[in-house]
Order: structure tokens, then C-alpha cells, then sequence
């Protein structure tokens, strides 16, 4: 029986979401392939993977997801977990609330945040500061891919550990 890691790489392979070819980046730079997240985001299979293997990782810790790659992972995750969860904005809006963090949370609340693909660790980053100015505790990120070019270290240095469902490395290994 093929590890859930591994049925996870195969899923994301099927679902086209792993392509070839030259790429930018949203951090300026560019790459020879490129994890498309909404291809797997949108891909049943995936989604319900992706879901299961970070409800398993969430503990007592409440899921929060980044807007808005990450709004159908933690939305997902959550109903996994039967835990409510919170979504970060890149900024706060400017009409109604105003909210930067959509959803109930308290001070001094363990809070886990949920990522597509972490490349830099820049938006991951961003939203645990956010968390944290709005008085959560955060210690780690969960990510689906690992491009593994410096998340971990970026988010190790803000005191928080970066974990991914898979890495670059192992997605690309035998492509």
C-alpha cells in the first residue's frame, strides 16, 4: 500500500498541477517548473488528501489560511477536524469590519497556519505577524509544497517551524 505521501505526489501528478517549462514566481524569481495550486485546490482527490493530512497534524491548534490560495485548504481542513477556523487577509479591508482576521479569535489562542506552496516563506511570514499582532500564538506553518528555497529558514528565524506535506524535492524525484 502506497504511503499517504506518496498518494498525495501521485494525486498531484494527475491532476496536471506539477508543470515544466519557465515560470515567474510571485517573489520576482523564476523556476523551470511550477506547483499550480488551483489545479489542486480544485481537484476533489487532492483537496480531501491535502485536508486529511493536515488534520492530522493540527492538534489542539486552531487552522488559519491564507487568503486566498489557502481558503479551500483550511476551510477543508477544518471540516476534517470539526474545528472552526480564522482567514488572514493580505491587509485589512477597507469596508465593513475592516478585519484583517476573519473569524473568532481570542487572546492568547495556538494557532497553525495553512499554506499552498512556500517558496521564500514571505506570505506564510505575513500572516503569522498578523496573527500575532492580533494576539494568537503562533509556532508553525503547514504547507502543502516545500519549494525548499529558503521558507524554512525565513520562518525559523521568526520562531516558527515551517512543516510540508511534501517537498520539492520529493514531488519532482523521478519527473
Amino acid at each position: 500500500m502506497a504511503t499517504k505521501k506518496s498518494k498525495l505526489i501521485t494525486a498531484l501528478k494527475a491532476a496536471d498541477a506539477v508543470q515544466f517549462g519557465t515560470f515567474e514566481l510571485s517573489h520576482g524569481g523564476t523556476s523551470d517548473y511550477y506547483v499550480d495550486k488551483y489545479l489542486f485546490e480544485t481537484e476533489p482527490r487532492c483537496l480531501n488528501l491535502i485536508a486529511s493530512g493536515f488534520a492530522e497534524r493540527i492538534g489542539a491548534e486552531k487552522p488559519a489560511g491564507v487568503a486566498l490560495g489557502a481558503v479551500p485548504l483550511v476551510a477543508a481542513t477544518a471540516m476534517k477536524a470539526e474545528c472552526p477556523y480564522v482567514i488572514v487577509r493580505k491587509k485589512a479591508k477597507e469596508y465593513g469590519t475592516g478585519n484583517r482576521i476573519e473569524g473568532r479569535l481570542t487572546e492568547d489562542e495556538e494557532v497553525v497556519v495553512i499554506e499552498d506552496i512556500a517558496t521564500t516563506g514571505q506570505s506564510a511570514l505575513d500572516a503569522v505577524e498578523a496573527l500575532r499582532d492580533a494576539g494568537a500564538v503562533v509556532n508553525r506553518v503547514l504547507v502543502v509544497v516545500d519549494r525548499e528555497e529558503g521558507a524554512t529558514e525565513q520562518l525559523e528565524a521568526a520562531g516558527t517551524e515551517l512543516e510540508a506535506l511534501v517537498t520539492a524535492s520529493e514531488l519532482l524525484d523521478g519527473s
